[in-house]
C-alpha cells in the first residue's frame, strides 16, 4: 500500500467515508473499543454504517462499575457484535500474585501485567478473528507515539490499522457525543495505562 497517497487522500474525508473506504477494500475488518470517555463516537460510526462489524473488547477485569455499566448499556442500544476477551486469571487472583496492579517503575513487573491483562487477550482476538484491517479510535494528540502514525498505518503483524478519528479534536469529539446525545462513563481507569498520555501496550506491540 502506498501509505503516504492513501493518507493525503484520506484526510479531506469524513470519519464515516474513512470507516467505508477500510470496509471497501474486502477484508476482515475489525473494531476495537476500551468503553472508555468517548468510546461511543466510534461505535456509534459502526453501528449506523455495519453493525454486523465485529467489536473486540479486551475488559481487563480491572474496570470501574461505571464503564461495565456504560458498557452494557451502549452494547444493547447500538446492537454492537460484541467480542470480549479477557484475561485467563482474574484479577483478584492476579493482585494476590503480583501484590496488587505493578507501578511503571517496576518496568518488568508492568509488562508482565500488561501482556497477562491486554496483549495476549488481543492476540487470542487476532487469532480468533485473523483481521487484515482494524478499526481504532486512537487519535494524534493523545500521545506521543500516536503523533509518529497518521489515519493508515501497518502494524508489526502486517494488519491495516485504520484511525477515522485520528485529526479529530477533543471539542469535535464532545461535539459529536452531545449531538448524538451518546452515553460516557464519567469515571474510567486503564491499568496498563496509569496515567494520561502513555500507551497500554496495544499499538505499540505485536
Amino acid at each position: 500500500m502506498d501509505l503516504i497517497k492513501i493518507n493525503q487522500q484520506l484526510r479531506s474525508f469524513s470519519a464515516s467515508e474513512v470507516i467505508e473506504w477500510a470496509l471497501s477494500l474486502d477484508k476482515q475488518v475489525i473494531a476495537t473499543t476500551s468503553f472508555g470517555i468517548n468510546a461511543a463516537v466510534m461505535l456509534h460510526h459502526v453501528s449506523e454504517i455495519d453493525n454486523n462489524l465485529p467489536v473486540v473488547w479486551v475488559d481487563t477485569g480491572y474496570n470501574l462499575r461505571d464503564t461495565y455499566v456504560v458498557a452494557e448499556k451502549l452494547i444493547k442500544s447500538l446492537s454492537l457484535n460484541m467480542h470480549v476477551y479477557s484475561p485467563y486469571m482474574t484479577s483478584e487472583r492476579r493482585n494476590v500474585v503480583m501484590g496488587g496492579i505493578p507501578t511503571v517503575d517496576e518496568e518488568s513487573d508492568h509488562a508482565e501485567f500488561t501482556r497477562q491483562v491486554k496483549l495476549e487477550p488481543f492476540d487470542r482476538a487476532v487469532n480468533d478473528l485473523q483481521p487484515e484491517i482494524w478499526l481504532t479510535g486512537i487519535r494524534q494528540q493523545e500521545t506521543e507515539h500516536r503523533k509518529t502514525l497518521d489515519i493508515v498505518s501497518v502494524d508489526a503483524r502486517g494488519i491495516i490499522k485504520v484511525a477515522p478519528f485520528f485529526y479529530w479534536s477533543e471539542d469535535q469529539i464532545t461535539d459529536y457525543m452531545e449531538a448524538h446525545e451518546l452515553l460516557s462513563c464519567r469515571h474510567y481507569f486503564d491499568p496498563t495505562k496509569v496515567q494520561d498520555g502513555r500507551e497500554c501496550g496495544l499499538h505499540t506491540s505485536a
